[in-house]
């Protein structure tokens, strides 16, 4: 499906431990140059959040649709993230990008953002967002007030655990001030697509 589009552009990989600004500096990048940059949006198993938007911020599917789409072959990348939670991307997601002559901007989970590194290669840059510390991270997700004290725990364990994989981005970018993590976001993408 992929080998078949004409225009083939560039693909931006952001990845954070869920609270370390990701989110806030996609859209960001989405916000100053909309003209070049298409949105992935996600296909995911869990329960849509009361402020989530269907077809905007994800695809939400069943675990078995999801499974069928895997036997099918129709994911770039899937990843069970958490036990019956599954997340991945449609290859029709970047082909519709592309179709539209737009570079894609992920916003994904670590192995997400590694396996999309791996399957496109010297074509992708991957960029990792971290806090400036586990305490601010608590902190942040915290005020979110959407999390239990019980998921909020799996977070901060998984934070530990994708923490040890920053040295396989490409860049990674430190979140302690949000106007100088944005304009760092803006550079990386700027330079990478005007390649």
């Amino acid at each position: 499906m992929l080998e078949n589009i004409d225009f083939k552009g560039k693909i931006i990989i952001f990845s954070a431990p869920s609270g370390a600004g990701k989110t806030t500096l996609v859209r960001h990048i989405l916000s100053i140059l909309a003209q070049n940059l298409g949105f992935s949006v996600s296909v995911c198993t869990r329960q849509k959040r009361s402020h989530e938007v269907e077809g905007q911020d994800y695809y939400f599917l069943d675990i078995d649709l999801f499974k069928e789409k895997i036997k099918n072959d129709e994911f770039v990348e899937w990843q069970e993230v958490y036990e019956n939670s599954f997340y991945g991307t449609l290859k029709t997601e970047i082909a519709r990008i592309w179709a539209s002559k737009k570079h894609v901007i992920f916003d994904v989970d670590v192995k997400g953002a590694l396996n999309l590194k791996e399957f496109f290669g010297e074509n992708a840059i991957s960029i990792f967002v971290l806090p400036p510390s586990l305490e601010e991270l608590e902190k942040r997700l915290r005020e979110r007030k959407t999390e239990t004290e019980e998921s909020l725990k799996k977070r901060i364990d998984k934070f530990q655990y994708e923490f040890t994989f920053q040295n396989q981005f490409d860049k990674v970018i430190i979140n302690n001030d949000l106007k100088k993590a944005m304009q760092e976001a803006e550079i990386l993408v700027k330079n990478f697509i005007g390649k």
